[in-house]
């Protein structure tokens, strides 16, 4: 469906044609008459799908016909993430070009002038704020924020704000605005938490649910069985030889990020980290020579990456095996974009193989298992706790170094040979 079969007003299709936007995504089709009827809305949909022109077009859409107060806040909208919210306010300035629509971010940083811009852009009542909870709340508490004209809530990756202890924020936040509101909440995934939330700040809300898409079949995928104090090496013996460019690995805590970005460095590579130690401008700045090809490898946790929007990454790397597969497929997700093949490796320890195994089976497909490097010493066999049932005995122990046999399937692969 082309967005000029929407019922989008003129301001708003001359701000997509300028940014050459024609055509909708699945998640835009569906979401922007919902919200364009003035209706609640839980929508489930991955990051990448379009979700946020999704919400920000009928807002905007709304908010440029001219019947909202002037100089007060219109629009809240909630970002787990400095660097979310930040996009968001990218795409905000793009979309309302056309329109008298005026937005400020507030995010958080030890930075006492980018404090009183926000206080500035709060107090004289910017149409749209785009915020982090915990800043919000900051400003909230010392009396000059008026949320009582809000027509529109939005809550942007509202499970990974649940997962970062934003909850008790999020109904602090929810107190401030007028009960006559619209609320709208978009979610990767739907846990009972998410669903509880939703029953307490959402008025009969409408639902839709974007199956998660498989990732692309040009995506090669394979996976290291090893042991943890493996990793380093099997990552180090990666980039021995060459730098593919454009690379990000994921890893699951900010001590993993710097140990792993250490070894790299002792590389002589030019690597960046990402992680919540570091300050809102170093992470800018970080960001922004990844973009410039100045950083070839970003190595990143997964709360700091998600939502980044970086196309024509040749490989990604999970350090540890995502939580589920929905994080999987988004992370190996920013591969192959834009007709580039991509690769996606991931380092698979005797704790998590229970866990990649649930990941292959909603693939529907055995990931190649490739052998660890010389050297590094034995591996261990691919034996997750899910096969334990009956077949679970049939596992032996090829003759080479390290190498299992596929979980008890015959790969399609050639066994490499013995030295």
């Amino acid at each position: 469906m082309k967005f000029s079969e929407l019922q989008l007003n003129a301001n708003v299709l001359e701000a997509l044609d300028a940014m050459r936007f024609d055509e909708c995504t699945p998640i835009q089709e569906q979401a922007i008459p919902i919200i364009l009827e003035g209706k609640d809305l839980i929508a489930v949909a991955q990051t990448g799908t379009g979700k946020t022109a999704a919400f920000l077009l009928p807002v905007l859409n709304k908010l440029s016909e001219g019947k909202h107060p002037e100089d007060a806040i219109n629009c809240v909208i909630m970002s787990p993430t400095r660097e979310l919210a930040q996009q968001i306010d990218q795409q905000m300035e793009g979309f309302s070009y056309f329109m008298p629509v005026s937005s400020v971010a507030v995010y958080g940083g030890n930075d006492g002038i980018l404090f009183e811009q926000q206080k500035k852009g709060l107090t004289l009542g910017a149409d749209v704020v785009i915020a982090t909870p915990g800043r919000l709340i900051a400003h909230l508490s010392l009396g000059y924020v008026d949320l009582s004209k809000v027509s529109y809530f939005i809550l942007d990756e509202a499970d990974r704000m649940l997962d970062m202890g934003f909850y008790e924020d999020i109904m602090q936040i929810a107190k401030y605005l007028p009960k006559e509101r619209q609320t709208i909440m978009f979610s990767a995934t739907m846990p009972a938490k998410i669903q509880q939330l939703a029953n307490t700040i959402l008025n009969d809300p409408s639902k839709i649910k974007l199956a998660v898409s498989k990732p692309a079949e040009k995506i090669i995928q394979a996976a290291y069985v090893c042991y943890e104090n493996q990793k380093l090496g099997i990552i180090r013996s990666l980039f021995m030889d060459e730098v593919p460019e454009r690379v990000i690995v994921f890893a699951s805590s900010k001590i993993k990020v710097k140990e792993v970005a250490k070894a790299l460095k002792s590389m002589k590579l030019n690597v960046g980290e990402m992680h919540s130690d570091l300050e809102q401008a170093q992470r800018e700045t970080v960001m922004h020579e990844f973009k410039a090809g100045r950083i070839n490898i970003l190595v990143a946790t997964d709360i700091v990456a998600r939502g980044i929007d970086i196309d024509d990454i040749r490989l990604v790397i999970n350090f540890d095996v995502p939580h589920d597969s929905e994080d999987y497929v988004h992370r190996i997700g920013r591969t192959a974009r834009a007709n580039n093949d991509g690769v996606a490796l991931t380092f698979i320890n005797e704790k998590e193989q229970s866990n990649f195994k649930s990941i292959e089976n909603f693939l529907e497909k055995e990931i190649y298992k490739i052998p660890i490097p010389e050297g590094l010493g034995e591996a261990p066999e691919y034996k997750p706790r899910s096969f334990s049932k009956g077949k679970g005995g049939n596992y032996k122990r090829k003759d080479f170094r390290g190498k299992r046999n596929n979980g008890g399937k015959k790969s399609n692969y050639p066994a490499p040979r013995q030295k």
